[in-house]
């Protein structure tokens, strides 16, 4: 393929995709949202789907994660007793077709436990899953005279804890997130070792689109890290397209998957046309995509915490750009702040906090005023492409230019 190809509708596009895999093991594609890559995805899929000689059944050949593997899973909330919430398979998918032989909760209890603390047990007789969660509790007082007895009089002891264990209870969507996304990394175990006989022997081709939305730096390296370990395994058959919007998740992957063909994906020209175009040595659209996703996210009045992280090392990458030594170069002085020390002391603060990938947090009303004044005179001192910031109001109101 050549640097920059152009191709009339999605169709042309997953065709030239799968021609390509004949040749490649891994193609990672990124792309700003709303750009079709869930469109995509599909469209690869159906092109490996075919009728059998009875024309009754189909065959296909591409096992996906994208945003239809996630409405395979539906909550059944309880919402008569609110006592027994449980998790809802849709049986009529082959996504599920080695669940009640190839011991399904071992391999997702394995790949899950790294990253959350719930736990769970799949019914293959209802087709759910029901969740629970230990949590520690402080025993009644007669139980804690109890405790102190045994310790003579040392204080306090471990003894005054006890553990309890809360079952059928619903977890939150990004807990629900991670645990889909385990369960589709435990299927992807089985057909990796697949020797032509089990159920997922049909699968030649695995096409993962945006796995997990809004991940923070530490968990984004730690999820794309973790994938691409599993998809080097040197007995691996299976060849792999990756297409998301995370900046970072993609550069992980572009490091670790050294041999893939790495493209930015782009509309062009028609409403149908798209543009793939090689990203060279580098991905070099990294930091512009990174400041397009904040401009979206304040925009949308979706800002967290964490964006103080990106906002950081975007200033902290044009400032290097530029030959100086501090991010605070990047900062607009202000005339009752000449030397922006302000802003740069809240940067500093804002963007070292320990924010987690599953509970993003949202910033205070006080801090998403700074954020927004600092990323637009930022915006505003750099010549970036106007086309990228299409001006307009934001969700809370206020008015962007």
């Amino acid at each position: 393929m050549n640097d920059t190809n152009t191709f009339s509708d999605l169709n042309a596009l997953a065709a030239r995709i799968r021609q390509e895999l004949e040749n490649k093991k891994f193609i990672l594609i990124y792309a700003y949202n709303g750009t079709g890559k869930t469109r995509l995805s599909t469209a690869f899929k159906s092109l490996g789907k075919a009728s059998n000689a009875d024309d009754d059944a189909e065959q296909r050949d591409t096992l996906y994660f994208n945003a239809f593997t996630e409405d395979l899973f539906l909550w059944d909330n309880d919402l008569e007793k609110n006592s027994e919430r449980k998790l809802k398979l849709n049986t009529a998918s082959r996504f599920f077709a080695g669940l009640e032989s190839m011991e399904m909760d071992t391999r997702i209890r394995t790949l899950l436990d790294r990253y959350v603390d719930f736990e769970f047990l799949i019914d293959t007789v209802n087709w759910e899953v029901i969740f629970s969660r230990k949590i520690r509790y402080k025993r009644d007082s007669r139980s804690e005279e109890n405790a102190n007895d045994a310790t003579n009089g040392r204080g306090k002891s471990e003894d005054e804890y006890e553990t309890r264990s809360e079952e059928s209870i619903k977890i939150s969507r990004s807990e629900e997130n991670i645990f889909i996304w385990c369960f589709f990394l435990a299927i992807v175990q089985l057909a990796l070792d697949d020797d032509g006989t089990g159920p997922y022997s049909w699968v030649q081709y695995l096409y993962i689109d945006d796995p997990i939305s809004s991940l923070d730096e530490h968990n984004a390296i730690a999820v794309a890290s973790h994938l691409a370990q599993l998809l080097k395994r040197p007995e691996s058959r299976l060849k792999t397209v990756i297409s998301t919007h995370h900046t970072l998740f993609f550069n992980v992957l572009y490091n670790e998957l050294r041999n893939a063909n790495k493209y930015f994906l782009a509309r062009e020209g028609s409403p149908e046309g798209f543009l793939l175009r090689k990203t060279g040595d580098t991905p070099f659209f990294h930091h512009v995509a990174a400041l397009v996703e904040l401009y979206e996210a304040e925009r949308e009045g979706r800002l967290h915490t964490h964006h103080f992280n990106m906002l950081r090392a975007i200033l902290e990458k044009t400032a290097s750009f530029h030959g100086y030594n501090s991010f605070s170069a990047c900062i607009k002085r202000d005339a009752d702040d000449e030397d922006g020390i302000l802003h740069t002391r809240l940067i500093n603060i804002l963007s070292h906090g320990d924010y987690s990938l599953f509970e993003p947090q949202e910033m205070l009303e006080e801090n998403k005023l700074y954020f927004r004044k600092i990323l637009h005179d930022f915006i505003k001192q750099y010549p970036f492409n106007p086309s990228l910031f299409p001006s307009g109001t934001t969700k809370d109101g206020s008015n962007v230019t």
